[in-house]
């Protein structure tokens, strides 16, 4: 059965194929997240996380014929963000609710040499979560998704947030621009 045969059954509800595509390709997704030394726990979570990514996208798939460099893809990034995660790098689901948050995530759990610009940092991570609050949906969970989910590709941010592709763009725009409008509107109240 070919892999656009396999995604055509799997979406028609077969669970056979379901098994074709498990059996497929879970020893190459192990043997992917086995490179990034992950426990055997944290291996199985990332492979785990390939196969709930595929669930939520398998309605979007362009191209069924290409889900086995789609999932390797997948596979890695999840172990990727594992890794991090365990190298001490904070990846938060409540960003909002961190003690030293900052607006930089790539700057998330170091801490800075120089108190002073520690504290002014964790201050503008406050005020920066503080405005992400005051937000609407979609725009609250666009930021939390895109400060938890940094590596995260286009289409996997618009699934995760129920939204085609085409329409992550655009949001994000509108996300961005209404979050300059509330830290500037927090800027000129004393």
């Amino acid at each position: 059965m070919s892999d656009q045969h396999a995604i055509d059954a799997v979406l028609a509800g077969d669970q056979a194929a379901w098994d074709v595509l498990v059996n497929r390709f879970s020893g190459p997704l192990w043997s992917a997240v086995r490179a990034y030394d992950l426990s055997a726990a944290d291996a199985a979570d990332a492979v785990q996380g390939a196969w709930l990514r595929l669930v939520e996208s398998l309605h979007t798939i362009r191209e069924p014929d290409r889900i086995g460099p789609w999932l390797f893809t997948t596979a890695k990034r999840e172990a990727a963000l594992l890794s991090r995660r365990n190298r001490g790098e904070r990846l938060t689901a409540d960003p909002a609710g961190t003690e030293h948050a900052h607006s930089d995530p790539a700057l998330a759990g170091h801490v800075h040499p120089d108190p002073a610009v520690a504290v002014l940092t964790a201050d503008e991570g406050r005020r920066l979560w503080r405005a992400v609050e005051e937000m609407h949906e979609p725009c609250r969970s666009l930021f939390r998704l895109m400060a938890t989910a940094p590596d995260a590709g286009v289409h996997q941010l618009a699934g995760r947030l129920g939204m085609p592709s085409g329409s992550y763009g655009p949001t994000r725009g509108r996300c961005l621009n209404r979050l300059r409008t509330v830290l500037t509107a927090q800027e000129a109240t004393p």
